[in-house]
């Protein structure tokens, strides 16, 4: 089935519920800053597992102490649909686990 872009107005509102996310140049995206550059490649590592559970990976740096995500749907033209907003769902999840602020 394939995935639609979502519109301004659904972006907004699923914004909403995700604190600290923000759309960037058609691309979802957040920062989280950790204690350790440990705690941060360990929380990287857990996101690849998630990005490869769901089929939907992001663009994702590490740095010394932070952990970046940035991402959209190629098959739906390089723009923000559902999957993306999943992604930063579980990402939203595991987060506190890795004391991520």
């Amino acid at each position: 089935m394939p995935v639609e872009p979502l519109s301004q107005k659904e972006i907004e509102d699923r914004l909403a519920e995700l604190p600290g996310w923000s759309v960037d140049s058609d691309r979802l995206t957040r920062s989280y800053r950790l204690g350790t550059h440990v705690a941060a490649a360990a929380m990287v590592v857990h996101i690849a597992q998630v990005q490869d559970e769901l089929d939907h990976h992001s663009d994702l740096t590490l740095g010394y102490n932070t952990v970046s995500l940035s991402v959209n749907t190629h098959s739906a033209g390089g723009t923000v649909t559902e999957l993306d907003f999943a992604l930063a769902h579980k990402v939203q999840e595991l987060a506190p686990a890795h004391g991520a602020q």
